[in-house]
């Protein structure tokens, strides 16, 4: 647990997202791989073994271990992380939009892989027949974290994002009844007030002790395709919001980062402890996992997009 303590305390902190429902083992591994090489220290996979297992090998192949942690990352119903597509045929015209449009490469002859699918429910948007869906899958928390636990990780995420505040308490009472270690909570104001969020974390945190836990603030959940200013806004407006509050935790942005985060973050006055980076980061290594692009051009893209926080 220091260890982790140190790096947020350090303001260095580079928390590659693999993508809380993504549980394409191969490209985990490989996403491990080349950020590992360029300087990220902290990895968020979806709570499934043979995922987490995969990003071990992706570390160890990358020949460093000191300072690097992993981050498991669990959710509820209502969480959009939790979210799967599937296509109804009756209604697909076979457009083509659907498989276009999907970064994750999740669409094939008009199937959904759910290993794939991360549920960013951009398929949904781009679909004009009302072929796409999306269903929630949450995790059985009881069911997969044992097992989880006894294969080893260091931080364990809440993607408290729901409008039912008793599901969320009942959950996060099991999850710390299950696991003694550090904590994430990856928060986000789509269904709450900003009154209503404060008083959630401040509720949550009473039973951690100070700055065991990260509150990741989540402008807009996987919406950072684009490096620009406006798309990471939220996600520094919600970390400001947290840090008015002075609550004893450590403050990472989220949802919508790209390499512009920290710049607006230190612009803006918000002290943060580093920045957790997922669409973004997958979008520019993606020639690397799906293409031809080489092993060293990935790392030296990964690695500018890490120093970026610094």
């Amino acid at each position: 647990m220091n260890n982790i303590k140190n790096i947020l305390e350090s303001k260095k902190c580079f928390k590659l997202v693999c993508g809380a429902g993504n549980e394409n083992v191969d490209e985990i591994e490989k996403l491990v791989y080349i950020y590992s090489k360029a300087g990220a220290n902290i990895f968020d996979v979806s709570a499934n073994l043979e995922v987490l297992k995969a990003a071990k090998r992706g570390l160890q192949k990358s020949g460093i271990s000191e300072n690097r942690y992993i981050c498991v990352s669990v959710g509820i119903k209502g969480d959009p992380h939790t979210n799967k597509a599937y296509l109804n045929k009756e209604n697909c015209k076979s457009c083509f939009k659907c498989m276009q449009i999907c970064e994750k490469n999740a669409i094939e002859n008009f199937k959904v892989d759910t290993k794939k699918c991360i549920g960013c429910s951009k398929c949904l948007s781009a679909c004009y027949f009302n072929a796409m869906e999306m269903k929630s899958c949450p995790t059985d928390l009881n069911k997969v974290l044992p097992d989880l636990i006894n294969e080893g990780f260091d931080c364990l995420e809440f993607h408290a994002i729901s409008d039912n505040e008793q599901e969320v308490f009942d959950n996060w009472n099991t999850l710390n009844k299950l696991y003694k270690g550090f904590f994430s909570i990856c928060i986000d104001r789509a269904l709450l007030s900003n009154k209503t969020l404060i008083a959630r974390l401040k509720n949550m945190l009473k039973i951690r002790a100070d700055y065991t836990t990260i509150i990741q603030a989540d402008g807009s959940p996987m919406s950072g395709g684009e490096d620009d200013f406006k798309t990471t806004l939220q996600a520094v407006a919600t970390a400001e919001l947290i840090q008015k509050e002075n609550i004893p935790v450590y403050i990472l942005l989220s949802g919508g980062t790209n390499s512009k985060s920290k710049k607006l973050a230190d612009l803006c006055n918000v002290d943060i402890s580093g920045v957790a980076i997922g669409s973004f980061a997958r979008k520019i290594v993606k020639n690397y996992l799906y293409g031809n692009m080489c092993e060293d051009e990935a790392v030296k893209i990964a690695k500018n997009l890490v120093e970026s926080i610094y």
